[in-house]
C-alpha cells in the first residue's frame, strides 16, 4: 500500500488540514494518509504545544468515519527529537510492505534544504506538497520526486485557532465541532 504521511503538531487540527488530506486521496497520490503527530518539530523549538496525548485524540475525532486517513502517535514511541528521515527509516523496516511518501506544504519546501537528511526523504521517498500563497522554490518542485497537490489554497492557522480561542471567539468552522468541544472541555488557552 502506498501510504502518505502528514506530520505536524496539529495543535489544534484544523478544517485545512483535513481538506488537504482528504485532497490527496481524491487525487489517488495514496492508498492510506497518516496524521502523525510529531512531539516537537526540531526546526521550531520555542514552539509552545499543546499536550501530545490531547493533540492525538483532537485528531482521533477529527478523522472520525474518514475513510483513509488514520491518526498516528508513531514518533512518540522514537527518540526525540525526531527527524523525518529516521522516521522514515524506521517506518520502512516497521511496515516493509507499505511504501511512504511525504505531504508538506509550500512553506515547509522553502525551507526544505535546512531539514536533516534532506536529499535522502526526496530522493528515498519523496514529496507531496500543497501550495501555501508566497512560497515557492522552483528547483525543487522540479524535482521528479516531488508531486504538485491540486487543492485550494485555504488560509488557516493553528496559531489563528489558537488567538481566537484566547478571545473567547468561536472554533466553528475553523475545527471540526468534536475537536471544538473538546478543546472547551480542556479550557486550553
Amino acid at each position: 500500500m502506498k501510504i502518505t504521511l502528514y506530520f505536524g503538531s496539529f495543535s489544534p487540527i484544523h478544517n485545512g488540514h483535513l481538506a488537504i488530506a482528504h485532497n490527496v486521496l481524491r487525487e489517488k497520490l495514496s492508498d492510506e494518509l497518516w496524521l502523525v503527530v510529531s512531539p516537537q518539530n526540531p526546526l521550531k523549538e520555542e514552539e509552545m504545544l499543546w499536550p501530545e496525548a490531547d493533540r492525538l485524540a483532537m485528531v482521533q475525532l477529527a478523522i472520525e468515519g474518514k475513510e483513509g486517513i488514520k491518526a498516528s502517535d508513531y514518533e512518540f514511541h522514537l527518540p526525540r527529537p525526531s527527524y523525518t528521515y529516521q522516521t522514515l527509516l524506521r517506518l520502512k523496516q516497521d511496515f516493509p510492505q507499505h511504501s511512504f511518501n511525504v505531504l508538506i506544504g509550500g512553506d515547509n519546501l522553502q525551507a526544505f534544504d535546512h531539514w536533516r537528511d534532506h536529499r535522502k526523504i526526496l530522493d528515498e521517498f519523496g514529496l507531496i506538497v500543497y501550495p501555501r500563497p508566497g512560497y515557492e522554490n522552483e528547483e525543487l518542485a522540479n524535482h521528479p520526486n516531488v508531486t504538485l497537490l491540486n487543492a485550494p489554497l485555504l488560509d488557516i492557522s493553528s496559531t489563528e485557532i489558537r488567538e481566537r480561542l484566547s478571545k473567547g471567539l468561536s472554533l466553528v468552522p475553523l475545527v471540526p465541532q468534536k475537536v471544538a468541544d473538546y478543546i472547551h472541555t480542556k479550557n486550553f488557552s
